[in-house]
């Protein structure tokens, strides 16, 4: 068993238990005398985290898109311009670019948006990846040794994902979200492959995939409603708006998944919810409700409306589809005499 020294401060209850199974794996690890090379590994691993876990916990309130792209993009292409406007017009919305802080694709995002609202995730390479000067000595930049802690932060901390053209490292990441929201391995968000004005690398991408993962069987046609291809800015910000126009975020509760929701669905929505998306369900139906009561952790969100059912963790794609639907539904008319405060339970 581990031992915890007696004059460190008490962690609260609701954490001791985590921080407890931390020390006792480090201490099973000098019992299992592993390799002093993996426990390098693990110990800078733990650092890089607790370090960004530590900057990102300050903005966990604001919105944050991750813009992946190359590098290597010269600062007249249309792809750079296309992402530094990207960058300022999801500024102007409040909302935090995040990129990989580097020059080209990245350094055009935070151009756009601006410093204040920039944040970096910079790779330490030998070679073309020094954080650019938007983004450079800020508080709100993190360096890091490991491609996959990087990642890790990356899709955990953000609301949206854009994906101009790059190299391996860009298509590595973007194929990384599509598995991820394809295996429920992270909560939904809009995810867009952003071609440069009349430009086909992401619509080649496209064609690709329908001829050779859809034809072939690979995936399901559904998980086309996974990622959107567009060569507009304009397009591409009102893709991510509309994503949260009714829906606001997500999480599974008692065996539930539990939609939280800017405001009531109407009537008739739930009742074409509960016709159509019978497949989703693992028993039961679709039923709105306040909060629960094991969400009142959060209580910021504790007013907001829900929608709770007991979903099969298997079809993500249709998850998407019922997203857009219910981002299309408007407020239900307003009964005076029914208006009260939800309450958690």
């Amino acid at each position: 068993m581990s031992t915890i020294d007696s004059e460190l401060p008490l962690e609260p209850d609701d954490i001791s238990d985590l921080i407890a199974m931390l020390r006792e794996s480090t201490d099973k690890m000098h019992a299992d005398r592993i390799d002093r090379g993996d426990l390098k590994i693990l110990a800078r691993t733990i650092r890089e985290l607790r370090y960004a876990f530590k900057v990102f916990a300050g903005y966990r309130t604001k919105r944050k898109v991750t813009v992946f792209g190359s590098a290597r993009t010269p600062t007249d292409a249309p792809a750079y311009l296309q992402a530094m406007e990207l960058g300022k017009v999801m500024a102007e919305r409040q909302w935090l670019v995040v990129t990989g802080a580097a020059s080209g694709i990245m350094e055009a995002g935070h151009r756009g948006a601006g410093r204040e609202n920039s944040m970096g995730l910079n790779i330490m390479l030998p070679f073309e990846q020094s954080s650019n000067e938007i983004i450079r000595d800020d508080p709100k930049l993190v360096n890091m040794k490991y491609f996959f802690t990087r990642k890790l932060m990356f899709v955990k901390e953000c609301d949206a994902v854009v994906c101009l053209p790059g190299g391996f490292g860009t298509l590595d990441e973007g194929l990384e979200v599509l598995t991820l929201l394809q295996t429920g391995k992270r909560d939904m968000v809009p995810v867009i492959l952003l071609d440069e004005p009349g430009g086909t690398y992401w619509k080649d991408f496209h064609a690709f995939v329908d001829k050779h993962l859809w034809g072939e069987r690979m995936i399901s046609h559904v998980d086309f409603r996974l990622y959107k291809v567009f060569d507009t800015v304009d397009e591409t910000v009102g893709e991510i708006m509309q994503f949260y126009r009714v829906f606001h975020s997500m999480r599974f509760v008692r065996k539930q998944l539990v939609f939280r929701l800017q405001h009531a669905l109407p009537e008739e929505t739930l009742a074409e919810i509960n016709r159509d998306f019978t497949d989703l369900l693992a028993k039961g139906e679709f039923v709105q409700r306040e909060a629960f009561k094991e969400e009142a952790d959060d209580y910021s969100l504790s007013t907001l409306p829900r929608l709770a059912f007991h979903f099969n963790r298997r079809n993500y794609g249709r998850l998407r589809v019922l997203i857009d639907l219910i981002n299309d539904a408007k407020p239900p008319a307003i009964d005076e005499a029914k208006q009260h405060v939800p309450t958690l339970t």
